[in-house]
């Protein structure tokens, strides 16, 4: 998987990116979904509004007509004074009823204006409402069908015609304009405001999981060993259980290691009262102190602390330079020069004392073997630990760093300097999961062994 990839998953394998990303989601869709409902129903209402206007200007025109022998007669003045004022805005026309290019009246207001050619003429008694372009503006035609009885000499006639209230739609589209705008920026400002008030909300909400994870954090590097602040109903029953195992783990380890040392001391004092008999052949007393050795051997492989679930951490660099400090004193004779690298930082999840048999082992050896320099170098990258410890000796060679290994071979067959305390080692570290290996120190030029742990 590459680093991207990973960076990808482990961001929406989070719960506070998956909320967050759902919410913005949420506020992204819903808000222009409900800001585009809102101006459709407004842009409908308000044409609804504008035809029910004109439809009230033709009632009131319809209602100053007249007709006589067949002839239409209109008053000079409408009560509409837009009507009466020429490029108004708002215009009427009379036209016969299926002839719209034949006019029988029009409003003073349609002076200097064509006549729209797209005038349609509606069965009696029925309206139609249309848009049209006059002269490269927008307007709305009312369009109203109405019949007259016509008293002649001859008898009653019935004489239709058609009304058309014609509109400009510059003051509509301005209203229809302005409202879009402030709809969109107020929905704008309350997109920002729901997206802060999401932001604090999770935060708040997720506020005991932070805490939980910090008090975790605190419980590996050994400054608490319970989890004490108080959590919501979900995560109390989880946080009790924590709490439970790591007591209950605690006490466990601390009954394994009692036990261990009784036995230790139960079986070092018969050992000793034999060793001591003068009557012991060489074989039988040599016998009696590989059994001593084993026994210690495999009591500080069972003390590991390593197949432990829970591990209280510890400050790797006041252990490294004392260890570093002492062995110094140790190997004074040999003059060696002993350099650490360890940032103040890095904290071991293990046991102290598991710790010191690791690095008191390899650095021992890396002691022995030197010829005048060690090194121990420890980095911590990506919830990754590692050790590393070289000398300038004479290395190991292939065939050795094979066998040293392999899991069931007595290391202390191997040759002055590397063999000693590798079985331990070994079996500590592959009790907290972590890795092994021994190279050649392209630095010192000797033996480098490297330890890698998952933090």
């Amino acid at each position: 998987m590459s680093k991207y990839a990973f960076l990808s998953a482990w961001r929406f394998n989070s719960l506070k990116v998956r909320l967050m990303l759902s919410a913005l989601l949420m506020i992204v869709i819903v808000l222009p979904i409900i800001g585009i409902t809102l101006n459709n129903a407004f842009e409908v209402q308000i044409r609804s509004a504008v035809k029910n206007e004109l439809s009230a200007y033709s009632y009131s025109i319809l209602a100053v007509a007249e007709v006589e022998d067949n002839h239409l007669f209109m008053p000079g003045q409408l009560l509409e004074n837009q009507f009466n004022v020429i490029e108004s805005g708002l215009y009427a026309l009379i036209t016969s009823k299926g002839k719209t290019d034949d006019i029988l009246w029009s409003s003073r207001s349609l002076l200097g204006i064509d006549t729209p050619s797209n005038l349609v003429t509606p069965q009696v008694g029925q309206s139609q409402f249309l848009e049209s372009v006059i002269e490269g503006k927008a307007h709305l035609i009312y369009s109203f069908s109405a019949s007259f009885t016509s008293n002649a000499s001859d008898g009653e006639k019935s004489f239709p015609l058609t009304l058309h209230i014609i509109k400009d739609q510059a003051d509509l589209l301005q209203v229809i304009e302005q409202f879009k705008q402030q709809l969109w920026s107020w929905l704008f400002i309350l997109m920002l405001l729901l997206i802060f008030v999401q932001i604090a909300w999770l935060k708040w909400t997720l506020k005991p999981l932070l805490t939980l994870k910090s008090e975790l954090a605190m419980v590996e590097q050994g400054k608490a060993e319970k989890l004490q602040a108080s959590y919501p109903q979900e995560l109390e029953q989880v946080t009790n259980q924590v709490n439970v195992l790591l007591k209950t783990e605690q006490m466990q380890r601390k009954r394994y290691r009692n036990a261990l040392s009784d036995l230790a001391h139960s079986l070092k004092t018969p050992l000793a009262v034999m060793q001591s008999q003068n009557d012991l052949s060489a074989t039988s007393s040599e016998q009696i102190t590989i059994i001593n050795h084993t026994i210690e051997h495999q009591l500080k492989r069972a003390q590991s602390a390593g197949e432990s679930s829970w591990h209280l951490g510890i400050s790797m660099e006041p252990i490294a330079k004392k260890l570093c400090n002492t062995l110094g004193k140790i190997y004074r004779d040999k003059n060696l020069t002993i350099r650490e690298t360890i940032p103040q930082q890095v904290i071991f999840k293990g046991d102290e004392a598991d710790l010191m048999e690791i690095l008191g082992n390899l650095m021992d050896n890396a002691c022995k073997a030197a010829k005048s320099e060690v090194s121990l170098k420890v980095e911590e990258n990506e919830n990754q630990l590692f050790f590393s410890i070289e000398d300038d000796g004479q290395g190991i060679s292939d065939s050795q760093k094979q066998t040293i290994l392999n899991r069931g071979t007595r290391a202390d067959t191997y040759q002055q300097g590397h063999g000693i305390g590798l079985a331990i080692v070994r079996d500590l570290v592959a009790s907290y999961q972590g890795k092994l290996s021994i190279e050649n120190s392209s630095d010192l030029g000797g033996a480098k062994f490297v330890i890698l742990f998952n933090s």
